[in-house]
């Protein structure tokens, strides 16, 4: 798993050249946004169970089929695999937070993640959606607790559901 400055190092290791002004600006965006990294995966840390609780319930409600029967989230059983993946994706993503890189979700969460959910028939639709209600959740807290500038949290989830969602032509 790399972060922003290990990611960055490496590319200009291979290419064998010295920091330019892009790499320059690069890491000193990083930097400045360490704190509120920081502080977002707190949010995250201190309300997963609640932030997991309520994009279900908004999922549920605005898909309540899942939880019908014949749903993909009806029985116990299912509907608690939903909210463990949904805790999991959570989880990765104030990982991606505070590395400032996706390598950790792309390794850790999205290898195979779309092909096992199309080989057990879970929908990612749904999947996608609930990801987008988590990312709005936690901005929502992250500017409650004083973040002013929360656009970087947009990236993990976005790009979790960009992964998920990709098709091939």
């Amino acid at each position: 798993m790399r972060d922003a400055i290990t990611s960055l190092i490496k590319n200009y290791d291979v290419a064998g050249r010295y920091f330019d002004r892009t790499a320059i600006d690069n890491l000193k965006s990083y930097f400045e946004s360490g704190t509120a990294r920081i502080q977002a995966a707190a949010v995250v840390n201190g309300n997963a169970a609640a932030i997991v609780k309520q994009a279900s319930l908004a999922l549920f409600d605005e898909l309540p089929e899942l939880i019908r029967p014949g749903g993909n989230s009806y029985t116990t059983r299912r509907y608690a695999a939903c909210l463990r993946d949904m805790d999991y994706y959570l989880r990765y993503a104030s990982y991606a937070l505070v590395a400032g890189n996706m390598d950790v979700l792309n390794e850790r969460v999205l290898q195979g993640l779309r092909e096992t959910y199309n080989s057990l028939s879970v929908p990612i639709g749904p999947t996608v959606r609930g990801i987008q209600i988590m990312k709005d959740i936690v901005k929502e807290q992250a500017a409650a607790a004083g973040i002013a500038n929360t656009s970087f949290i947009d990236e993990p989830f976005d790009h979790l559901t960009r992964e998920l969602s990709e098709t091939d032509i």
